[in-house]
């Protein structure tokens, strides 16, 4: 009989056990790939989101937090606390141009949707939006909707299409092309209409700022700050922070994920002990055959090894079948959205994948060490006669 078909036949000879060791080693692993595959593409995708809102300045009320600046990525819902008269005094300030824009939520069809009021000329000319069907905005004084292209998809909303908003009902004038971002979840409306709707008065979210001259950026904050109280972040400070915080989550779960792949170490630990234990005489045979102490500590690591090269693989793919299966349901927030709206968040390169398989096959041969060398320690005389 060659080794491996010895150490198959050990580790199935009692299927009971060999199943629920192999569960807890595979349930380990499924959590570690599903946090990974769920959190691994957040760097990424908040880089794209942040180059997508197309702005040098963030200007927000004082006080604003992390939170809010993730919620600007996401197209969360954000207080309306900037007046337009603001808007106004930031506008005036030379050398740069500002966008106001007012974010709240709704519902087509009973689906909650990102709304964004905004300075619909100005917002076409910043974004460089362009229109894949239907017509844009003729100005900020029309009651109409443009909404973004995966929101039309999603709701089956073509131009002439209409919806219900606070009670009133808005038509969709057009659709937007893909841009590949939040933008493509939204529907926008001119500002002036949404205040209305949303009974916010003369108040808008936020304001997104380009500058003319990158290396006047700390010149045009300290120059805001002055014309406003208003508080003002690069996007490279509020890119730097929200990866902070982001970074701290995804670590914090995959430390809870590595606990749950050490318990299941322990559990293979076990069962190696209690086959030891159970396969005493068979060891002495096998030294009076003339196996040496190196071919029994082989046999029992090689063993241990099989748990998590199975267990690995196993845990791979249920990891990513979770994360595909659970991410539209995850309660939307300012940080899950970014798991949710593409779906990038169900995606894990062939690197991880490889990676997680390993990292549990390393697991388990380290958790069948000390059994395995219990079991090469036995002397002949006592294994043969262990009854």
């Amino acid at each position: 009989m060659t080794l491996s078909k010895l150490v198959f036949r050990n580790i199935t000879r009692r299927r009971g056990r060999f199943v629920f060791t192999l569960l807890g080693i595979t349930i380990g692993i499924a959590s570690f790939v599903t946090f990974l595959s769920m959190g691994g593409s957040l760097k990424s995708e908040i880089n794209r989101e942040s180059a997508a809102l197309g702005a040098n300045l963030i200007v927000t009320p004082i006080g604003s937090c992390a939170y809010e600046q993730v919620s600007i990525l996401t197209g969360e819902l954000l207080p309306a606390n900037i007046t337009m008269t603001d808007v106004a005094k930031v506008q005036a300030i030379k050398g740069l141009s500002a966008v106001p824009v007012l974010t709240e939520k709704t519902a087509i069809a009973n689906k909650p949707v990102s709304l964004n009021g905004i300075s619909t000329a100005q917002m076409k000319s910043f974004k460089e939006w362009q229109i894949d069907r239907g017509a844009y905005f003729s100005g900020d004084d029309e009651a109409v909707a443009v909404v973004g292209f995966a929101a039309a998809d999603q709701f089956k909303l073509q131009p002439g299409s209409t919806f219900v908003v606070r009670g009133e009902k808005l038509q969709v004038k057009g659709v937007l092309k893909e841009t590949g971002s939040r933008d493509d979840l939204t529907v926008f409306i001119p500002i002036p209409l949404a205040q209305r709707l949303f009974k916010v008065g003369d108040k808008v979210s936020y304001l997104a700022v380009k500058v003319d001259d990158l290396a006047l950026t700390e010149s045009y904050i300290q120059k805001i700050k002055e014309t406003v109280n208003l508080g003002v972040v690069s996007d490279k400070q509020m890119l730097k922070g929200v990866l902070s915080i982001v970074g701290t989550v995804n670590i914090t779960l995959q430390m809870i994920a590595a606990v749950s792949v050490l318990a299941a170490a322990f559990g293979i630990i076990n069962t190696m002990m209690t086959a030891t234990y159970e396969r005493k005489r068979e060891i002495g045979i096998l030294q009076a055959l003339g196996a040496k102490q190196r071919t029994i500590f082989t046999i029992f690591l090689l063993e241990s090894g099989f748990y998590g090269i199975i267990g690995g693989i196993t845990g791979v793919f249920v990891g990513l079948f979770v994360s595909v299966v659970a991410a539209p349901y995850i309660t939307q927030n300012a940080f899950t959205s970014f798991v949710k709206g593409s779906g990038s968040g169900a995606l894990v390169d062939l690197k991880t994948v490889v990676g997680s398989i390993l990292f549990s096959a390393v697991v388990a041969i380290v958790a069948g060490v000390y059994p395995a060398w219990r079991a090469a320690r036995l002397s002949p005389v006592e294994a043969i006669s262990y009854e």
